[in-house]
């Protein structure tokens, strides 16, 4: 778990992985922290943590130096904001490793709590924080406005418990995040470096013919954001630190394989604004949630941060500083 002054949200993510029903010296839990100025590193501690210094101060730096002391047979991903809505959740999440072909395993929803901030909600009922992804088809949890948990095309065949899943190795969901599990063994085998970037693992796991995943049928909290300005910094921080690893030459997902037809659709769309109207009436019909509403804002908002973005990566690329940074 990668941490920078988390102290609003790790305690209730800690206190739910205290609270599994699964063997506790089974578990270890390391957090790799990146200078937090807070409570953060002693509530760590009082759950018994091993906290390991981030000096590069990123989330996949981050999970970089926390991988580096891990010891158990599998990896967790894990991050500050995620909660885990179930005692039983490692057990459901671990189940599929007993099949010698799943490399690794992920929820198949964000959970939607009904006390938690509109902009949680609206990314639990899309089931990603980034709406361009649903254009793009290129998103991995349920969606309440298309009823799929992905776009892209993948093998299925359904376990009960878990959809036991191929990807396509030419273009497959961006995986790997809010809850991932993967085999130790099997990620260190395709990363050494210094950066842990999770959607670029897949780019590099799916490359064998025979790995499998495990979409499980449980889902994961994941505490976004709360308000509008917020949204736009982490869209701006996607976005800058996207085109400063991409150009330092760290970056390997497939992004230019991606539907251009739905990246037209979304500037269509966002330039026409009632579409996206039409889609959060169409969520609210299908899912009652006044947090629909900020779908077309969402939209704008990636819309503009992105097109700022591309623009100021013409003149200069820079990462986002980290500087005040909180979850």
């Amino acid at each position: 778990m990668p941490t920078l002054n988390a102290a609003r949200v790790i305690e209730e993510s800690l206190a739910a992985i205290a609270s599994q029903d699964y063997p506790r010296d089974l578990v270890e839990i390391i957090i790799a922290d990146a200078g937090s100025t807070d409570e953060t590193v002693a509530i760590a501690k009082k759950f018994g943590a091993v906290v390991v210094p981030n000096p590069r101060r990123t989330g996949e730096a981050g999970k970089a130096e926390a991988l580096r002391v891990a010891k158990n047979e599998i990896v967790a991903l894990i991050d500050s904001d995620n909660i885990l809505p179930e005692e039983d959740w490692f057990k459901k999440m671990a189940a599929p490793f007993a099949d010698p072909s799943i490399i690794g395993s992920e929820p198949i929803r964000y959970t939607w709590r009904k006390e938690d901030g509109y902009i949680t909600r609206y990314s639990a009922l899309m089931g990603m924080n980034d709406p361009l992804c649903m254009f793009l088809g290129n998103y991995d949890r349920y969606n309440f406005i298309t009823r799929k948990w992905t776009g892209l095309p993948v093998e299925v065949e359904d376990k009960g418990g878990y959809l036991k899943i191929k990807l396509n190795r030419i273009i497959f969901p961006t995986m790997g995040a809010n809850g991932f599990l993967v085999r130790r063994e099997t990620l260190l085998k395709h990363f050494a470096g210094k950066y842990l970037f999770d959607i670029d693992i897949i780019y590099d796991l799916v490359k064998d013919p025979n790995a499998r995943f495990a979409k499980v049928k449980v889902g994961i909290v994941h505490l976004y954001c709360d308000t509008p300005r917020t949204f736009f910094r982490k869209q701006l921080r996607r976005i800058r630190d996207y085109q400063y690893f991409s150009k330092e030459g760290l970056r390997q997902y497939p992004w230019q394989a991606l539907s251009k037809a739905g990246l037209l659709k979304f500037v269509v769309y966002c330039l026409l604004v009632f579409p996206l109207v039409g889609q959060a009436l169409l969520g609210w019909w299908r899912t009652p949630d006044w947090a629909w509403a900020f779908h077309p804002l969402a939209c704008e908002i990636t819309f503009l941060t992105y097109s700022f973005g591309k623009l100021e990566g013409m003149i200069r690329v820079r990462e986002q500083s980290r500087e005040g940074w909180k979850q």
